[in-house]
């Protein structure tokens, strides 16, 4: 490990760079289309003649759709990073949800919005893993902990335009910017470089994107699943508590109705911070475990004041969804945890899977809330998933290994079948049950 401090002016030279910089623009525009969903959930199902009840129940299927999109496109295009490179991801993605994201605009019906929140969710599954993967493999180790907290406090900040935009501008409208952006942002594209090490291990002999790898070795099949599941209480938090704090915020007994929009935008506000202080706190203590595991415990206090204090105050709820964003500032970490545990062969397989995985789990996470709200009523449904999360959280990460001064420069071992075979015949040679175990070739 190369322990030489690394000046300010050397970080930010290496930080302010076309790669870094498009990567950081590219998850922001990510995040604005991801999210303004959420912000525009109930005016656009009331401009399409919904009501009442319809609107969680449609505004659900919507959103298990766009996460359909998310694990499906996850998988495709962190097999593409691995196998054609991280550029075709970074441009392939970015123009499947800008297109989308404006046809979302037209939309005249929930079918064809269905439709497109699936499309749209597809493109978007493959930015925050490439990005998050070159990034991390053109810095140096000292300093890429500062290139991904740089990536995904853009990204937050996309989050926070689109309730903005959404505020000023009429849904359709809102959709139409986010995807002129996305196609304003694929132009700066072509002058962004291809990783060097994944330059290197494309000329070599070695299997790229075969996600059967992460399945067929216990010991990688458990680290995977490990990375999966840290990021489990974040997206509980974005797809529970602040997207339906309309509904859970009238259970709690609120003076005011809680604007949904608001409560994005805020909780991604401290969000910003949050991934600002985790990413340079990591830096500053040397480990990524101890920072998220403190984050965690953190999301957990305040899930508790959202749901247990008998808080009355409109504006304090929303200091609470703030301080719910603040907490979920690990998502930088985790997906850099991610990037940093495989070789490169499998490196944007991973990083691109992992976070959509997580995206993903809000559909059975959802699917429980919903069944518990039948029983226990919306928040006592929102404690029992969010206490349930909270813990395989806390336990996955406690067997994931700490990557902090981590090597990136590496490939994934695979033993072909015909090695295989060549060891066992070796050893059946030693114990002087064959001879001449190596007249096979490999």
């Amino acid at each position: 490990m190369n322990d030489h401090p690394v000046s300010k002016k050397t970080v930010s030279g290496q930080l302010l760079t076309i790669p870094v910089l498009v990567a950081a623009l590219g998850y922001l525009v990510d995040m604005y289309d991801l999210f303004l969903f959420s912000i525009v959930r109930v005016p656009s199902l009331k401009a399409l003649g919904l009501d009442g009840d319809d609107l969680l129940r449609n505004g659900v299927l919507l959103l298990d759709m766009q996460m359909a999109g998310l694990l499906i496109g996850g998988i495709f295009w962190g097999i593409m990073g691995d196998k054609k490179g991280r550029l075709s991801v970074l441009f392939g993605s970015i123009l499947i949800y800008s297109l989308a994201n404006i046809a979302n605009g037209l939309v005249t019906s929930i079918g064809q919005y269905a439709l497109l929140r699936f499309v749209a969710g597809v493109g978007l599954a493959g930015e925050l893993g490439a990005g998050i993967t070159l990034v991390s493999e053109i810095l140096p180790k000292e300093v890429r902990g500062y290139g991904t907290t740089l990536v995904a406090t853009m990204g937050v900040m996309g989050a926070i335009l689109a309730y903005f935009v959404a505020d000023f501008f009429d849904w359709r409208i809102s959709y139409f910017i986010g995807g002129g952006l996305g196609l304003l942002l694929l132009v700066m594209r072509f002058r962004v470089f291809e990783s060097g090490i994944f330059a290197k291990v494309k000329e070599q002999a070695v299997q790229r994107g075969n996600i059967l790898l992460l399945f067929n070795n216990k010991a990688r099949f458990a680290k995977y699943l490990r990375s999966i599941l840290v990021g489990l209480p974040i997206w509980y938090v974005v797809g529970i508590l602040i997207t339906f704090s309309p509904e859970l915020g009238k259970e709690l007994g609120l003076n005011e109705p809680v604007n949904a929009g608001k409560a994005v935008m805020l909780a991604f506000a401290g969000q910003v911070l949050g991934d600002i202080v985790s990413g340079f706190l990591s830096q500053y203590v040397r480990s990524r475990k101890k920072v998220i595991l403190l984050f965690m415990l953190l999301s957990a206090c305040f899930i508790g004041v959202y749901l247990l204090v008998p808080v009355k105050d409109t504006s304090i709820f929303y200091a609470i969804c703030i301080c719910l964003g603040f907490a979920n500032g690990y998502w930088t970490l985790f997906i850099t945890i991610a990037a940093e545990l495989f070789g490169t062969n499998l490196r944007a397989t991973v990083a691109t899977t992992v976070p959509n995985f997580v995206r993903g789990a809000i559909i059975p996470l959802t699917a429980l809330f919903i069944q518990g709200k039948v029983y226990w009523g919306a928040v006592n449904s929102a404690l029992a998933v969010g206490i349930f999360t909270l813990i395989v959280a806390l336990l996955a990460l406690k067997g994931l290994e700490e990557t902090f001064s981590k090597d990136l420069n590496y490939t994934e071992k695979v033993a072909p079948k015909k090695l295989l075979l060549t060891i066992l015949l070796s050893e059946l040679s030693q114990n002087g049950l064959l001879v001449e175990p190596n007249c096979l070739c490999y």
